[in-house]
């Protein structure tokens, strides 16, 4: 009897010993945001249907909790401490500001950005190599010469591009010395407007009248939650917007060339799930996304004073009636 309890709690112990790391999965994923708009929570409901598919959201022991800056850096910084205080066993960190916010408190707890144009410029990795550190994410970056491109072919004459961004955003600035080197090689010129509150992106845009042919937005945060601004700018104005947020086509951009960001935030949850299942972020390399897609707004292009060509239209991802 001794010898076949002794069997038994053997048995139960090397059972428990192979459930421990399933059921040590799935803990606590924080979520932080520095605003919310279309973009960004697409990101955040991909993470969670990444977690949600893999059977983790689903575990007696898993904490999700989310929460927004409302695009306010010192918010973002409460925020980051509050998780990190929270020994949160992930923190997914949606944005440049959130994201640096959360890097700079911790040391230890894994950090998963996204959404993040240049992570390296942002300091948030050395390079997009593993980082061997808490930190590893994915990068929203998109290639400045298919959206010169795509600008080309919506406004063939224009000679000088419009950008309204947040002067105090890594990613806007990085943009912002890029896109102008670019512009230059075509023998064109950026003229910018900057807009370092959500509430100054108006007026910002309304200072461009007059002075550009087209109006190019990138995934400025500030200028992202208050595009409903620009669009009434460029349809009173006539001035047409080129954006690099899909989910602005349908707000009255004319078009945009972007990413799908839900599918950025599901790639952004399968590396939560790696770090949950015992990977360290700093063997991780930072990963990008080259699923591009084409929206279009015919129907924006016609307030905004042109016409989209039938071949940009056809061969457009997505058209907004």
């Amino acid at each position: 009897m001794k010898k076949h309890t002794f069997k038994l709690l053997s048995a139960l112990t090397l059972s428990c010993g192979l459930l421990a790391p399933t059921l040590g999965l799935a803990q606590t994923v924080s979520v932080s945001s520095i605003v919310e708009h279309p973009a960004l929570d697409a990101i955040k409901d991909g993470v969670h249907e990444a977690l949600q598919e893999a059977g983790i959201t689903e575990r007696p022991d898993f904490k999700w909790q989310f929460q927004t800056a409302q695009g306010n850096p010192a918010i973002a910084s409460q925020i980051a401490r509050k998780f990190i205080g929270d020994k949160s066993d992930v923190i997914v960190a949606i944005s440049t500001p959130s994201a640096q916010a959360v890097v700079a408190g911790t040391r230890s707890i894994p950090v998963v950005y996204s959404a993040v144009t240049d992570p390296v410029a942002a300091q948030l990795v050395k390079g997009m190599e593993a980082s061997g550190t808490n930190v590893t994410g994915v990068s929203d970056a998109l290639s400045l010469e298919d959206q010169l491109a795509l600008i080309k072919q919506i406004v063939p004459n224009a000679k000088k591009v419009g950008m309204v961004y947040n002067p105090g955003e890594t990613n806007s600035v990085v943009v912002v010395k890029r896109l102008e080197e670019l512009l230059a090689t075509e023998g064109m010129q950026l003229v910018t407007a900057t807009a370092p509150r959500t509430v100054d992106v108006g007026a910002a845009a309304r200072s461009l009248v007059g002075k550009v042919d087209v109006i190019y937005t990138n995934t400025d945060n500030n200028v992202v939650s208050a595009y409903e601004s620009l669009v009434r700018v460029g349809n009173e104005a006539k001035i047409p917007l080129v954006a690099s947020d899909t989910d602005s086509v349908p707000r009255g951009a004319v078009a945009a060339l972007g990413i799908n960001y839900f599918d950025l935030g599901k790639q952004t949850g399968a590396m939560v799930i790696r770090i949950l299942e015992g990977e360290k972020p700093g063997d991780m390399a930072s990963e990008t996304s080259s699923e591009l897609e084409l929206h279009v707004n015919p129907a924006a292009a016609k307030k905004q004073g042109i016409e989209l060509s039938a071949e940009l239209v056809q061969s457009a991802a997505k058209v907004i009636e």
